[in-house]
């Protein structure tokens, strides 16, 4: 299973980022894709989550995300397998590495198992 996270870059404050994310390989099922992120020093926190249920899809987001950032996935009704973040009135302090993470089965019997992306930089500059 491969994590591929696209987007990140430098932006005012203010302004706005898109990140992606496309989950590949053996996939039997999805439970939830996320974007983490971490600074140094700090420990990787959790910004928003994407769900998909056989009754719908819900969300969570971090509270200091809140009403800025927004996730979502296409293929509604489909395998989970693609995540973007918009990322509006981006502050200082959103400056971090993010990265991609999902939480999937790769086969009827194998169990859930957490797998992780590479990170992309996002530097918001005041």
């Amino acid at each position: 299973v491969q994590l591929q996270a696209f987007g990140g870059g430098v932006v005012q404050a203010g302004g706005s980022l898109r990140l992606s994310c496309v989950a590949s390989g053996k996939i039997f099922s999805v439970e939830n894709m996320a974007w983490y992120r971490q600074v140094p020093g700090k420990e990787r926190e959790l910004v928003a989550r994407f769900f998909r249920w056989t009754f719908g899809d819900t969300t969570e987001y971090a509270d200091s995300v809140k009403g800025r950032f927004t996730i979502s996935a296409d293929n509604s009704g489909h395998i989970l397998q693609t995540i973007d973040l918009q990322m509006n009135l981006l502050r200082p302090e959103d400056t971090a590495v993010y990265y991609c993470a999902a939480t999937l089965w790769t086969s009827e019997n194998s169990g859930k198992h957490d797998y992780w992306g590479q990170g992309t930089q996002v530097t918001v500059s005041s």
